[in-house]
């Protein structure tokens, strides 16, 4: 539409009848840790955001995987570059609630002094439960949530002559299933493990429904200690060690199991301990038939199985930015909140539906009959009604303390300690860093 601006000319005021190009769309930055097939699904998502209105643009940015993006982040707000939104894991969701409001803007702050809407109830009840705060607000936006399940090579398990539609349940069925591949030659190996501290400590603990922390899990407060130095899961890392000698289990390296997805793919191992969400990698990269289990359990532990935990990430505001910005960020995640937008990231990830509707929908087009294993992960996280001990984990520091916790394992893969010992010294070295990060947040309270 015309406009009338007021010009300077040499000979003095005039008025000019110009016509002004469309306004220019808002852009925001959302940083990323999402590589390979799932990356490429995150930016088709934003682009077609960025397709479906005309004044909001994100630009999205891959800054490394895990906990990479919040590092380049935290050095970015000190020269004031901080993106507007910025993707955090799971295990990073104790230490940014305690962060400085003038660093974070909480999620629902946000949707409310922007006008969107954000129906909590709406999500599943186990994503609620896991990040909300305090006061029952969320002040991130859950983008992907998954839990372990078994992936297994069907093709081989019918080699070794066992039932690919009986896949193993407990650990000693697994241990019993693995020995009779590799003794009938039909793989290398029996089953490995992605992710170790979350595939075969904290959800070993969820599953037993034994406790990782006290102050139920740390959701209870910052005096939360550490104490999954108990029997079963000391049983199990040696069970682990004597596996690994006759090739039922091998270990996957201490950079968060990165080799475990490598060595399924090229059928060294035919079972393999891993996300849900490598489900989409998993189709892409698999040429055999591919089974979908639920995580084993020992069925001699009482009230095994319990339901499992949610791993993933969530959706953080950064501080710092304009509100016109501000209305562009609450506009996306009101777009990501569509039922239709959940049940294609659902769909197309193997990313459980953050949401009832995107859950029905998947029923309603009958995704489930036709994808079998999509299904299994949203089954044994609501198997029963969560306990303290299944909800999941809200402890500081605790990206570092899983590093300690994959030390401390690969110390009984190598031989060096047995399970006691090295649980003992996980949740010493763990505890520490809890009490640092107490004093820490202790001292910025009392600034």
């Amino acid at each position: 539409m015309p406009r009338f601006l007021l010009s300077a000319a040499t000979a003095g005021l005039v008025f000019a009848c110009v016509s002004l190009p469309a306004q220019a769309a808002t852009d925001i930055q959302w940083w990323h840790a999402m590589n390979g097939k799932r990356g490429t699904i995150l930016e088709e998502m934003a682009q077609e955001f960025n397709r479906s209105q005309e004044d909001y643009r994100v630009i999205t940015s891959f800054r490394g995987a895990g906990n990479k993006a919040v590092t380049k982040a935290i050095e970015a707000i000190r020269g004031d570059g901080q993106p507007h939104i910025l993707q955090v894991p799971d295990a990073g969701t104790g230490t940014m609630m305690q962060n400085d409001e003038n660093i974070i803007y909480p999620l629902h702050e946000l949707m409310e002094e922007h006008g969107e809407p954000l129906d909590t109830e709406a999500f599943l009840p186990a994503i609620v439960a896991y990040y909300r705060d305090a006061q029952g607000r969320m002040p991130s936006f859950p983008l992907n949530v998954s839990t372990p399940i078994m992936y297994y090579n069907r093709d081989v398990f019918k080699e070794a002559e066992l039932d690919p539609d009986e896949p193993p349940t407990t650990w000693y069925g697994v241990a019993q299933a693995a020995t009779a591949i590799t003794n009938s030659g039909a793989a290398e190996c029996g089953f490995t493990a992605a992710k170790p501290s979350w595939t075969l400590l904290e959800n070993l603990s969820a599953v037993h429904n034994l406790a990782l922390a006290t102050q139920q899990n740390g959701f209870g407060g910052l005096d939360a200690k550490l104490e999954f130095n108990n029997e079963t899961v000391a049983r199990h890392w040696d069970n682990l060690h004597i596996w690994q000698g006759s090739d039922v289990f091998r270990w996957s390296g201490a950079d968060e199991g990165s080799n475990a997805e490598p060595m399924f793919y090229a059928q060294a191992c035919a079972m393999l301990l891993g996300s849900s969400a490598a489900r989409a990698d998993v189709a892409n990269n698999a040429s055999f038939d591919v089974g979908y289990a639920r995580q084993p359990y020992y069925d001699d532990v009482e009230g095994a199985p319990q339901n499992a935990i949610l791993g993933g990430s969530s959706l953080w505001v950064m501080r710092g930015h304009s509100d016109a910005e501000y209305d562009a960020v609450a506009a996306f995640f009101d777009y990501l909140s569509k039922p239709g937008v959940q049940a294609k990231w659902h769909q197309k990830t193997g990313y459980l539906p953050i949401t009832q509707a995107a859950r029905k929908q998947g029923e309603e087009q009958g995704f489930y009959k036709a994808n079998p294993g999509a299904s299994v992960a949203f089954e044994q996280l609501t198997q029963k009604p969560p306990t303290d001990n299944a909800r999941g984990t809200r402890l500081g520091n605790f990206m570092e303390i899983r590093q300690v916790i994959i030390e401390e394992m690969k110390a009984v893969m190598d031989g060096d300690k047995n399970g006691e010992e090295a649980t003992d010294d996980a949740v010493s070295r763990g505890n520490q860093l809890l009490r640092d990060f107490e004093a820490d947040n202790a001292e910025a309270d009392n600034a």
